[in-house]
């Protein structure tokens, strides 16, 4: 399924994939998450897409070939590819550990071709091992959402009170990490979207409410997922002295003019860009040894355009899937 325009329905088409080149693997699709990030791919609110583009970057898949000089994997490996898909390795920032900033990176769904697709090619140092038992559909959104909201996590610090404003995809992996290292989740959602709180609520948030109000208690640190710069004061307003607020998004609406007060008393404010790695590393063990359970909704590869409306009119609780097969 792939996109021409931004702006427009991605076509199903038939492409022909060369055979891998050194550093590359041949995956063959099992299942590719439907991300926010597509969206604003396919909406045209992130710069400088390749374009035409197969866009997805939550992809479990199985190696079908691998390239000259690829030794960590072989034939019939599940791996994992998440969206950062390339990094020169020489650079400043990714010398120093910070490869999510290396200036010439590539990513996958947006400057190189992902997975809504049968098959894609893959640089192998940017697929990551699975359990074979994995349910393919099910592992998915933890490419993306689940390595996303990781990073977002570990900036928030180690408050007890966390707030995560916009209850998708990220946040439902993530308020299970959060209760098993014994916080206490404040799940915010748009006002009257009672489906999404009494989703918050079924994964162990103490509270969950519209996020145009105060939560019952100030938070020691507040996460963004949804895209909303007017979130980003509320959210300081929300948070205690010292408190901390993350953006977690790759692309967010205008922030608009606030008292400095808000952000008076150390309360910080700070983006998530991008994933390592390490981050990957981390977060994929953890997942397996807590029993992370991602809620979806599954859709046949035909239905791309179908399931990435749903997410854009908000009616997915969870993440939405797409398989190939």
């Amino acid at each position: 399924m792939r996109l021409h325009l931004c702006g427009e329905k991605l076509r199903r088409e038939r492409l022909h994939l060369p055979d891998p080149a050194p550093g590359q693997v041949l995956l063959a699709v099992e299942a590719c998450g439907v991300c926010r990030t597509d969206l604003h791919v396919v909406d045209g609110e992130l710069p400088d897409p390749k374009l035409p583009i197969v866009p997805g970057h939550e992809v479990v898949g199985r190696v079908l070939a691998t390239g000259r000089a690829v030794t960590a994997l072989k034939e019939g490996d599940r791996v994992g590819v998440p969206w950062l898909g390339w990094t020169c390795g020489t650079c400043d920032f990714c010398r120093r550990g910070a490869e999510n900033l290396c200036r010439a990176a590539r990513f996958t769904g947006y400057t190189l071709d992902g997975g809504y697709a049968e098959s894609m090619l893959a640089d192998h140092r940017f697929c990551f091992p699975l359990d074979p038992a994995l349910d393919a559909a099910h592992a998915a959104p933890l490419l993306c959402a689940g390595l996303i909201g990781y990073r977002a996590l570990r900036f928030a610090g180690d408050g007890e009170r966390l707030g995560l404003y916009g209850f998708g995809a990220a946040a439902h992996i993530l308020a299970q990490v959060a209760r098993h290292q014994q916080r206490k989740v404040f799940a915010f959602t748009s006002p009257g979207d009672t489906a999404a709180q009494d989703f918050a609520r079924s994964l162990g948030a103490v509270w969950a409410g519209a996020s145009t109000g105060p939560p019952p208690e100030p938070l020691d640190a507040a996460i963004l997922f949804a895209p909303v710069g007017a979130l980003v004061p509320a959210a300081l307003k929300a948070v205690r002295p010292g408190g901390i607020v993350v953006a977690a998004g790759i692309h967010m609406s205008d922030i608009p003019s606030f008292p400095y007060r808000i952000l008076w008393e150390e309360r910080q404010i700070r983006s998530v860009a991008n994933l390592t790695r390490r981050d990957a590393e981390e977060f994929l063990p953890l997942a397996a040894r807590i029993g992370i359970e991602t809620s979806i909704e599954r859709h046949p590869l035909a239905e791309a355009n179908l399931a990435l409306d749903r997410l854009r009119r908000g009616l997915v609780n969870g993440a939405a899937v797409l398989l190939p097969r």
